[in-house]
């Protein structure tokens, strides 16, 4: 099984960086310093080579260096599925104010459509902080938790997740009218149902590909990092395994329909995929994930993670790169010493971040690990 890798990554007016670049020879790369030096600014910049908005939702404007123009770049020399390649992408500062911000997106330094074209080269998927109360917080943030793990499996799904949420949007505005339209609703509608069926069809498609890696998890380390058990919550989602496509949405239409007059007067679209929630079981103890411990917690989301990646890695032929920042620090060192085990088996390139280097002493030999100061990168010798 190969892997993609990246061996140089540069940043220019990126967050905290006027200008950086790391170069990197091995699969494993560390990155030590104080909290705010600038560790996640540099992997945020690598998860920035995937559809979508990055591993903080940052908007584009509000990743731009703060003494510089408005624009930002971050490109890199990577190893990918179709062999050495460039990929770059950025903002370029607005000529007035009134001008918004469009993201550039390139291969081989010539303009691609949007960062989807990356998925040909390049798979990466992370772990954040943000994540570890996913199990305890709003169905909204398992479902954008489900929707990254989707669209690192089909690029096109954001696309489709952003129509879809346009599309309601305009329904709503529609409805908002005492007398909307009925034949403008009709269009929007039609439209609606033909994106909640696709944007369902994937998660679920998604989910039991996953459920099926999960599953077959050897022993050792489903018993470091316990196998979760996870579902899609909701009628859409029971019906896209048994009925034609067409079908559904033609139910989903009648519902939009009938419920009119109810979404109107809650000032949104009540029922439908962008209220989908992810139902996460502990396998083992067969108990909800929110009712597992906090240690227990996180080690369910790093197993989801590790079988995701093996997913990944299994249906491309190449291993995804991973990101995962502070992981490590909160972890015992048994289960500290186990995830190091399955990276290495795993065969991904990943990145990790903290602020104690001696948490990452059992990689010594294995890692390249640099230093981050505030604008800064710099590499440490073994």
């Amino acid at each position: 099984m190969a892997c993609a890798r990246i061996r140089r990554l540069r940043l220019a007016n990126f967050r905290s960086y006027r200008a950086a670049q790391v170069e990197v020879s091995r699969n494993c790369v560390v990155l030590v310093g104080a909290n705010g030096s600038g560790k996640t600014n540099l992997i945020e910049a690598i998860s920035f080579l995937t559809p979508g908005r990055g591993l903080r939702r940052a908007n584009l404007e509000d990743v731009a260096f703060s003494e510089g123009d408005g624009s930002w770049a971050v490109s890199a020399d990577v190893e990918g599925a179709l062999g050495p390649v460039v990929l770059g992408t950025g903002i370029e500062a607005r000529a007035d104010e009134d001008a918004s911000f469009t993201r550039r997106c390139r291969i081989e330094r010539e303009p691609v459509a949007s960062a989807a074209a990356f998925a040909d080269h390049l798979r990466v998927i992370w772990l954040v902080p943000a994540m570890d109360g996913l199990f305890n917080g709003p169905a909204s943030e398992r479902r954008r938790f489900l929707d990254r793990l989707t669209l690192a499996i089909d690029a096109e799904h954001a696309g489709r997740v952003t129509a879809l949420e346009r599309a309601l949007r305009s329904r709503n505005r529609l409805l908002e009218d005492v007398r909307p339209d009925p034949h403008w609703l009709d269009a929007v509608e039609h439209q609606t149902a033909e994106l909640a069926v696709a944007v369902t069809a994937m998660r679920v498609e998604t989910v039991a590909r996953l459920q099926a890696a999960l599953a077959a998890r050897p022993k050792p380390c489903s018993s470091t990092f316990p196998a979760a058990e996870i579902a899609l919550e909701g009628w859409m989602e029971k019906l896209v395994p048994l009925h034609p496509a067409v079908e559904i949405e033609d139910r989903y239409r009648a519902v939009l329909r009938g419920n009119r007059t109810r979404d109107a007067a809650a000032g949104r679209t009540l029922e439908g995929p962008h209220l989908t929630d992810l139902v996460v079981r502990h396998a083992d103890k067969d108990t909800a994930a929110a009712d597992a411990s906090t240690g227990e917690q996180k080690a369910l989301l790093i197993g989801l993670v590790l079988a995701h990646a093996g997913l990944l890695a299994e249906m491309t032929g190449f291993a995804p790169v991973l990101l995962l920042d502070e992981v490590v620090a909160h972890l015992d060192p048994s289960r500290r010493s186990a995830l190091y085990t399955e990276l290495e088996k795993l065969d991904a390139q990943t990145w990790m971040t903290g602020a104690d280097a001696a948490v990452f002493a059992e990689l010594a030999a294995k890692a390249e690990v640099f230093q981050v100061a505030p604008g800064e990168v710099t590499r440490r010798s073994n």
